[in-house]
């Protein structure tokens, strides 16, 4: 399974180029600082709940599809690292 696309570049690929914004212009209309606004279009950022809101009612989108491209990238990228753990096991009670 390939890496999933962080939000910020579908934000940045699939909206802001389209519409010709500015990151300054696009975290203006978004209510956010420039800084934060670049961080997570170049990345750099994970996108947190506050800002799936902030994007979704820019975009006309929901919430939900948003944090839903942040958790399948969080969750491919926890399944990258080596993970040991011991099954539960009923019978030993452990």
């Amino acid at each position: 399974m390939r890496k999933p696309t962080h939000p910020g570049e579908v934000l940045r690929e699939d909206v802001i180029k389209p519409l010709g914004l500015t990151v300054t212009e696009a975290a203006k209309r978004l209510g956010v600082t420039r800084k934060t606004l670049s961080e997570l279009l170049n990345c750099k950022a994970s996108l947190s709940p506050e800002m799936a809101v902030r994007v979704s009612k820019a975009t006309k989108t929901t919430p939900e599809s948003w944090l839903y491209m942040q958790a399948k990238l969080d969750l491919w990228n926890a399944e990258q690292k080596p993970t040991k753990v011991e099954e539960f096991n009923k019978a030993t009670g452990t």
